[in-house]
């Protein structure tokens, strides 16, 4: 009895576990790239880390992040077995996977000239393109190991999910930030104020590759702590390959590893084509973290628990009740990303004012930075409306939908890169990843509709519609109202600013909540009913 209670109250709080830890996460990733850009704007320093960032923050997010291949396999595996089971089959994958990613490792160590000139091959036009290659180059080198790192967290992200420890998994990333700002702090009191000078961009970039390696290795090391202390593998090498269970994870981890990497490619043909604008790479990272902050901690908490729940309703006989859950998971999405969005296009100057302007971080920078966030909010409802979607094909154990959508997205995300980048600029770039989920998006509830034998599509899109119009109402609101808020307080001075940000969000917000209470909505009105709840206490 004991043990079921135990259970239930998992299950009920599961989503307020993954949205704290999360939270205090995502703060701290935000505070690391304010201190970056405080310390480096958007100089060579912080550009050539972009780029070498890519491949191995490519495999960190493939491989290691959650809700990722690794993590979906090994909890999809681990769920079936008993506890005892559990420890060698998690050895047993750990070693599988360090024997293929330690010699790509060394590989990467090697061949780190031509990974940077296939990143970035705009790098070597100019005489400031070669500075930043060379830098990128070494800090490539650094990061290598975080090829092997990235296999080993996601292996341990689905390990301790599967045994319900679901802190320690969604906080782990914490720790790569701490390392980061502890780098850049000590760098600050060696350097002074001299860490901007362009003469010691090298040693600072140094100085963000190791940190961000030494913060992988801290994350592994944590998770790694967990597994032992609660019975579910060591480094204990195992080379039975042929184990009950292996074949399981390997079954699911290709299809999905090759999945999630079509949508990762689509980060380097971004950065391809950014290389050949100076300082995009950089801009695009700044604005990106702003979206992801709050994306992040949104989409894990509506993904995580949907997973499971998408996951018990495959039957056919309860594709009823499957479809009921696809059009929640949609309007939560949109009741939860529309207003979001509209908040970053129409205060875009302010946000990233307020966050990143010090130091380095100038006026100008600002100014180059807010039209890429604006272009990031227009698509914050179709990101992750685009993974609630691909969540329940993985639901209905067909991977392999996902992934032929995902590689002809690679071939248009191309295509848009090219068109809108001559057309808008760096913020083009964003554009077309927009237009990619837009076309993603709409192409898989096409497919679900015919897989699931009818969806009711058009009854579907007039909630959804009534919920964009609100979020235009609510941006026109918080936009009038900044403006306001300027003409008689100005723009300068950081408590300005914050209380400019406060107020026009707030009015915005308001808005958008008042519209959308009135459609009577039954997700909007459990929203609101859990907010108030929260309110209460």
């Amino acid at each position: 009895m004991e043990e079921q209670k135990k259970a239930k109250r998992s299950l009920v709080s599961i989503t307020s576990i993954v949205a704290a830890a999360t939270l205090i996460s995502k703060i701290f990733g935000l505070v690391r790239q304010q201190a970056i850009a405080a310390a480096f704007g958007v100089g060579p320093a912080v550009d050539a880390y972009t780029y070498a960032y890519v491949i191995p923050g490519f495999l960190l997010v493939l491989l290691g992040g959650i809700n990722g291949p690794f993590h979906s396999a090994i909890v999809s595996a681990l769920a079936k077995r008993k506890a005892e089971e559990a420890a060698p089959l998690v050895e047993t994958i750990t070693t599988l996977v360090s024997c293929i990613l330690l010699p790509l490792t060394i590989a990467l160590i090697f061949f780190a000239h031509p990974a940077i000139d296939l990143v970035a091959p705009g790098l070597t036009e100019t005489p400031e393109g070669m500075e930043i290659r060379a830098i990128a180059i070494q800090q490539f080198r650094i990061m290598a190991p975080m090829a092997l790192l990235a296999g080993l967290i996601g292996i341990g992200f689905g390990t301790l999910t599967s045994a319900d420890l679901y802190w320690l998994p969604s906080i782990s990333p914490l720790f790569s930030s701490v390392a980061l700002i502890a780098g850049l702090g000590i760098l600050t009191l060696h350097l002074g104020e001299k860490i901007i000078l362009p003469e010691y961009a090298l040693l600072g970039g140094l100085v963000l590759a190791w940190s961000t390696l030494v913060g992988a290795i801290l994350q592994w090391s944590m998770q790694l702590i967990a597994q032992w202390r609660s019975g579910l593998g060591s480094l204990r090498l195992r080379f039975n390959f042929r184990q009950p269970g292996v074949s399981e994870v390997l079954k699911v981890m290709g299809p999905a590893t090759f999945s999630s990497g079509m949508m990762q490619i689509n980060v380097w043909t971004d950065l391809f084509f950014a290389s050949f604008i100076p300082q995009t790479a950089a801009g695009l990272a700044y604005a990106g973290l702003l979206v992801q902050t709050p994306l992040g901690i949104l989409s894990n908490t509506i993904l995580v628990p949907l997973l499971p729940i998408l996951s018990r309703l495959a039957d056919p006989n309860d594709w009823p009740e499957l479809k009921l859950k696809i059009r929640q998971g949609l309007i939560v999405t949109g009741l939860t990303m529309l207003p979001l969005g509209a908040m970053m296009i129409v205060l875009a100057v302010p946000i990233v004012r307020v966050v990143y302007e010090r130091g380095a971080f100038d006026r100008g920078a600002s100014q180059f930075v807010a039209p890429m966030l604006m272009a990031y909010g227009v698509g914050m409802f179709v990101y992750l409306g685009r993974d609630v979607l691909v969540r329940v094909f993985y639901a209905l154990g067909d991977g392999q939908t996902p992934f032929r959508v995902s590689i002809i997205n690679i071939a248009l995300n191309v295509v848009l890169d090219y068109l809108l980048i001559n057309s808008f600029g760096a913020p083009g770039l964003v554009l077309a990843t927009v237009g990619v989920n837009v076309i993603s998006m709409v192409a898989m509830l096409w497919l679900l509709d015919r897989k699931l034998h009818g969806l009711p599509l058009l009854k579907w899109s007039l909630p959804i519609a009534a919920l964009i119009v609100s979020s235009i109402l609510a941006g026109i609101a918080s936009h009038a109202t900044a403006q306001h808020w300027e003409q008689i307080f100005g723009t300068e001075g950081l408590v300005t600013q914050i209380m400019e940000l406060i107020i026009s969000a707030t009015v915005g917000l308001g808005v958008f909540f008042l519209f959308a209470t009135l459609l009577k909505l039954p997700e909007v009105d459990m929203f609101m009913s859990r907010l108030r709840q929260k309110l209460i206490k």
